[in-house]
């Protein structure tokens, strides 16, 4: 058998359907497809390879899958994290006045170099944040976005969608360099979101994905809204999810909890291809709802989210449904590492049970392997390591003293690995980071970028002040130590 690329002597954890892991494995790749999963001993005998990589000591899994976070965050990280509201608030304020297409490329760039060198091979990003705020005012933003993920090499579900009713919505851009205001309504965010899925759904070979989101609505929308903008905001979210389903694209919406979902399911926006965030302090009644309708969940337990609410994770995957798991992105106080996250869903659901034995630890690297991949409707693409797929592997060294010794190898990759023990990446077939380094860009370039255009943002929204450690931060004033 030719093949382009073998990956041989590591351990191979294939996340098939009989979850085989097999020791001193081999992985053989070929146009972009694996085309071959065994041991070293078969596989180098069988396959004649124009690159052969020696993993020994390395465990080789499908690549990570991130199914929830927010392009954007990447470049505001930290930045007024302390002052109540403000972090969320500043994020509203730059994602509709002063973020300029290269502030977009930029940060995209960023979050995805972050991605790849964590092993992530395939996330899903909002373009924007915070409760309702979709920078859908102009096609030209989400490209700046795509192009920069494309440039790095992973894959991106990228996620667009209006702001909730009512309109118009205040936009600025920046084009003469001076702040220039003006109104967008529904129709032209609907639009910005079928220009975005007519040029780049399912572009890139296949690495750029378009998902339609409309923001959740909850009591405190129907409690605050007058009837006639409540029911405008239910109309638009039915017609945002019908042009999801025709085109064939992931309906998403960010927050739910409390009773959103029962909103949800009246008016008809569950279901297998909708993937709903967060979800946290549902009632029995929406657990058996995602399961019944097959709609997908994003827990994301290292979110704000979930300090306030618990995520039934695993109540809804005893009732069959899908749950994956999401960073909520790089900010305020997380970061892309999906190693981080599997750790952090683990004991989340193991302190609220008291019981050690909750989320196996299995089950968690499920949630970012194919259970993401189901979650994204993928899962005959990615998310295994099984002759046929797309080749999208993660090489991770466990030759580092805090995974040593060298026994019991999926404990100590869930257990104790983070993104920084990730040594190569290859998605479609393309190794994209070799030995942790990038191999398509400059990543000093590209850290360059992001420092520039945080700085400018920084300085458009006065926003130095943020940036100064709060009186509170070493601990209580008199607390001692």
């Amino acid at each position: 058998m030719q093949a382009d690329t073998l990956l041989t002597g590591g351990t191979v954890v294939t996340m098939d359907a009989q979850r085989r892991v097999i020791d001193a494995g081999a992985v053989a790749v070929a146009d972009g497809r694996i085309v071959a999963v065994g041991t070293a001993h078969d596989l180098e005998t069988q396959v004649q390879a124009d690159e052969v990589t020696d993993c020994s000591g390395q465990v080789i899994i499908p690549g990570l899958i991130d199914v929830h976070a927010h392009a954007g965050h990447g470049l505001i990280k930290s930045i007024g994290m302390h002052g109540g509201d403000r972090w969320e608030d500043i994020c509203g304020e730059v994602y509709t006045q002063v973020s300029p297409p290269e502030f977009w490329y930029a940060e995209a760039r960023l979050a995805a170099l972050e991605r790849l060198r964590f092993g992530v091979t395939t996330g899903v990003s909002l373009l924007g944040g915070g409760d309702t705020i979709m920078r859908t005012d102009d096609p030209a933003y989400a490209a700046a976005h795509c192009r920069g993920v494309a440039e790095v090499g992973t894959r991106s579900m990228v996620a667009v969608g209006p702001t909730r009713a009512p309109h118009p919505r205040i936009y600025a851009n920046w084009e003469t360099g001076e702040q220039r205001q003006y109104d967008v309504d529904f129709s032209q965010q609907m639009q910005t979101c079928r220009e975005v899925a007519t040029s780049w759904h399912n572009t890139n070979a296949g690495r750029i994905q378009i998902a339609m989101l409309y923001p959740v609505l909850r009591d405190e929308h129907e409690r605050d809204m007058t009837p006639e903008d409540y029911a405008t905001a239910c109309e638009q979210a039915r017609e945002v999810r019908a042009f999801a389903r025709d085109s064939g694209m992931v309906f998403t919406q960010d927050g739910h909890w409390r009773g959103s979902i029962r909103r949800a399911d009246k008016l008809g926006l569950l279901g297998p291809e909708t993937l709903l965030s967060h979800c946290i302090d549902l009632h029995e009644d929406e657990i058996a709802l995602v399961a019944a309708s097959h709609t997908k969940i994003a827990h994301n337990p290292s979110a704000n989210a979930s300090i306030m609410g618990r995520c039934p994770a695993i109540e809804l995957m005893a009732a069959g449904a899908v749950v994956a798991l999401g960073s909520d992105a790089t900010a305020p106080d997380r970061s892309g590492d999906m190693f981080r996250h599997m750790q952090h869903a683990m004991h989340y659901h193991r302190t609220h049970f008291r019981d050690a034995s909750v989320l196996p630890i299995g089950q968690a690297l499920e949630m970012c392997t194919i259970g993401g991949a189901r979650a994204l409707g993928m899962a005959d693409r990615i998310g295994s390591v099984e002759t046929g797929k797309v080749a999208d592997l993660t090489v991770v060294d466990l030759r580092r003293a805090h995974l040593y010794p060298p026994n019991m190898p999926l404990h100590r990759l869930v257990c104790f690995a983070n993104g920084n023990d990730v040594d190569t990446v290859m998605v479609g077939g393309e190794i994209v980071l070799r030995a942790g380094r990038a191999t398509r860009v400059s990543e000093s370039e590209i850290l360059d970028d992001a420092s520039a255009q945080a700085a400018q943002m920084i300085a458009r929204i006065g926003g130095q002040d943020d940036l100064a450690l709060p009186p509170d931060f070493w601990g209580m004033e008199g607390q001692t130590t």
